[in-house]
């Protein structure tokens, strides 16, 4: 039983040896994030190196579907609608894969990002977008695989590729113009009913200024039309905070009444417990 014991404590021993020990990857991973006017990018990617070998039309074979790094797939994603060659890609992420041609590269946007390299089914509906580019040829090598954001501008930049002696880059619009645009016409319109509800919520919930948090709460309602029932609870707890009981009744009963056309239990719960304490005095 003992020796039994001490070959089990050895096998263990040398499991957490095993997994304790950590190598470095061959293409390493790199996560590029960029702001390109109001527009997030990020770029997920792993990184190989030529070593010595002939890369395009060798390694990557001329005209076929490649992963565009290693390992896993590289991913791009975009926060907004963007335009490419006159296209629109919706927002989110997407497989980046290319088919490097001597003449032209196929930069292809895909819509499915788990997959290990290639597609095992290659699916042209699962194809967002696909943009021609024309590759230049650089007059250094680039020993590791590389892709970068440039060209910034407000309204566009160049997602560009780099290894060996090749470089593509592919031009995407960002909608800047109309979401600045849009923000601006928001900030000048001035706050918003749920503006008013969150300044008056931070000052009763901080013990601030309760009066001012009463104003903020009756600009909300004014505002909204529909009068939701959690703006109308907090105005009634507001008004039991400054001391009208009566008051703070009657909001928590409209409270109570469109709690209870939503179906919010929560809330008929809450309005009726604090009405039958406000009304025992």
């Amino acid at each position: 039983m003992k020796k039994i014991i001490i070959l089990f404590a050895i096998i263990i021993a040398n499991f957490t040896i095993e997994a304790q020990v950590k190598t470095p990857q061959s293409s390493p991973k790199s996560i590029i994030k960029q702001e390109v006017g109001l527009t997030d990018v990020e770029i997920n990617y792993s990184r190989p190196s030529a070593r010595g070998r002939a890369v395009f039309g060798n390694l990557i074979p001329f005209g076929k579907v490649w992963r565009t790094g290693a390992n896993e797939n590289t991913t791009v994603y975009f926060s907004d609608d963007v335009i490419i060659d006159g296209k629109t890609l919706k927002k989110g992420k997407y497989s980046l894969y290319t088919i490097p041609k001597i003449e032209s590269w196929e930069i292809i946007f895909y819509k499915t990002t788990d997959n290990w390299g290639n597609p095992e089914e290659w699916k042209e509906e699962n194809v967002a977008l696909k943009a021609t580019v024309k590759p230049e040829t650089l007059n250094k090598s680039v020993e590791t695989f590389t892709i970068g954001i440039s060209g910034l501008d407000n309204n566009f930049a160049f997602l560009e590729i780099y290894w060996e002696n090749s470089y593509a880059a592919l031009k995407f619009e960002v909608p800047t113009q109309q979401k600045a645009t849009a923000n601006i016409e928001k900030a000048l319109a001035g706050p918003t009913g749920a503006d008013y509800f969150a300044a008056a919520q931070f000052l009763f919930q901080s013990n601030g200024d309760n009066a001012k948090a009463l104003v903020y709460i009756n600009k909300a309602l004014d505002m909204t039309k529909d009068k939701p029932f959690w703006y109308n609870r907090l105005k009634s707890l507001i008004q039991a905070k400054l001391g009208d009981k009566k008051g703070a009744i009657e909001t928590a009963k409209a409270s109570l009444a469109a709690a209870e056309i939503a179906k919010n239990q929560d809330y008929v719960k809450m309005n009726k417990d604090s009405i039958a304490e406000w009304s025992k005095n």
